[in-house]
């Protein structure tokens, strides 16, 4: 009897492609959630904490110039330098006002300051920002020269910084800069951030006080006097304050729509973060002492090869950090002048006097090499006396090295031969050959010698020992060759 096939096995099968049909049916769901998510508004925070160099530069310029196609209808700049850089700050300015992107400059978290290149670009950007406790100002262009003498105190002034009795006196001469640079660098500077003040109606009177008197302001003085137009405790305040604000863009005037917006912080990425790095100028400075002693050592050993490749890319980065650092060409001359001074103390007998030459060349270069008056990018003093100390430990050491080898007795070569003890192991027609130090040479004495007769080398004449009997002929040693 035949039996009816069973419809379990297919049961299951219909139902496992159900489920999978239901699952790829999602998937141009999720697909098309994923891409409405990736197109909807955003706010990009970009995080500067630190002195305002070519690296910062670089990542908030690329910031900046990416919002557009990432579909940011803000940027927001959260801000914490002491200064930096002129030419990184006006890089980062020209970005922010060709930005078809509104900037805003949140200067954050509380305690932090905007000094210096900090408040130009807090000038410059379509909405200026601060948290309780931050201070601004004090924009003096210290990189370009003295700074100029302080203005003597008036009747009427405020310590705040105010000048209520200015009257129609212009502001330039209110203080005498030191020479005429300085008042050249002094005045475009002032020129500069007054056009930005301007610009977004911001107090140009107060900015031009904080580039010529370095006065400097907090957070609730800075919004009292039109310096700033916000004060926010934290970044989701800021965005709910300037909702429906209108700035002014390349293109026209634009209104904020930031009320219940996404911040997405972009952090600097490895670039950026080695870039930081190499540009930092006490590494700048290690970098080009490691490369230039790695040549040194592959010059004077050759065959090693990694010295050599580990000094070639070490110089090679570190030049690549001085062009984009304010760099002293002649101070630069001065570390190569006290680095070929202490190279030169380990070749010649100058009894220490090339080496403190060296050392003292090296420091004064170290000093000098970069603007100690710009933030951040001094080099401090630890490391510089550490790297000039290192450098005078080498050539004592080398220097010691030599005085011990010169003192040390000879171990090889013809000097090493007078003096040797030797014997006597053959004597044939006249010549005369003994064993010095495990090798058969011919040797003449004055005094007739025999076989296993002990000599004393005294002479050298060619390839002819000179040599003195010393003792009496051993019974034990070998016979002379027929």
């Amino acid at each position: 009897m035949m039996s009816t096939p069973s419809l379990v096995p297919h049961v299951h099968a219909r139902a496992l492609w159900a489920r999978w049909w239901g699952w790829l049916c999602l998937i141009p769901l999720l697909a098309l959630w994923w891409l409405a998510a990736a197109q909807a508004p955003f706010v990009k925070v970009l995080t500067v904490h630190d002195a305002i160099g070519p690296a910062t530069a670089d990542y908030v310029v690329r910031g900046i110039q990416k919002a557009p196609g990432e579909g940011a209808t803000l940027v927001v700049l959260e801000l914490d330098t002491p200064g930096g850089l002129d030419t990184s700050m006006r890089q980062i300015i020209q970005a922010v006002l060709a930005s078809p992107v509104p900037v805003v400059t949140y200067v954050s978290p509380q305690g932090a300051r905007a000094a210096s290149a900090g408040t130009f670009i807090l000038y410059a950007s379509h909405v200026a920002a601060m948290a309780p406790a931050t201070t601004l100002g004090a924009a003096t262009p210290v990189a370009i020269g003295v700074p100029s003498p302080p203005r003597p105190a008036k009747p009427g002034d405020d310590p705040k910084g105010e000048r209520p009795d200015t009257g129609d006196k212009p502001a330039e001469a209110t203080a005498a800069p030191a020479d005429a640079m300085t008042a050249k660098q002094v005045n475009d500077a002032s020129a500069f951030i007054r056009g930005l003040a301007l610009q977004h109606g911001r107090n140009a009177e107060w900015a031009e006080l904080a580039v010529r008197e370095a006065v400097s302001l907090t957070a609730a003085e800075a919004l009292e006097q039109r310096v700033v137009d916000v004060v926010a405790a934290d970044l989701q305040g800021l965005l709910a304050q300037i909702d429906g604000r209108v700035v002014r863009l390349g293109t026209g005037e634009h209104t904020l729509a930031t009320r219940g917006l996404v911040a997405v912080a972009e952090p600097p990425d490895w670039r950026h973060r080695l870039l930081s790095v190499i540009a930092n100028p006490s590494f700048a400075l290690v970098l080009l002492m490691v490369g230039i002693y790695g040549l040194i050592f592959e010059f004077t050993s050759p065959g090693f090869g990694l010295p050599g490749t580990v000094g070639a890319i070490c110089l090679l980065l570190a030049l690549f950090a001085l062009q984009m650092l304010p760099v002293n060409y002649a101070a630069l001359a001065l570390i190569l002048l006290g680095i070929a001074l202490l190279a030169a103390e380990l070749l010649t007998p100058a009894f220490g006097v090339l080496g403190v030459g060296g050392v003292i060349a090296f420091m004064a270069g170290g000093l000098l090499l970069f603007d100690t008056d710009v933030p951040g990018m001094g080099v401090p003093l630890p490391v510089l006396f550490g790297i000039s100390l290192t450098a005078a430990a080498g050539v004592l050491a080398g220097g010691s090295m030599a005085l011990r080898a010169r003192k040390a007795r000879v171990v090889s070569g013809r000097e090493e031969m007078v003096g040797a003890m030797g014997q006597v192991t053959t004597v044939v027609d006249g010549q005369v050959w003994a064993l010095v130090h495990g090798e058969r040479w011919q040797v003449h004495s004055a005094t007739p010698l025999a076989v296993g007769q002990g000599v004393r080398v005294t002479g050298m004449v060619g390839l002819l020992l000179e040599v003195e009997p010393v003792g009496k002929a051993s019974t034990d040693q070998p016979r002379p060759h027929p």
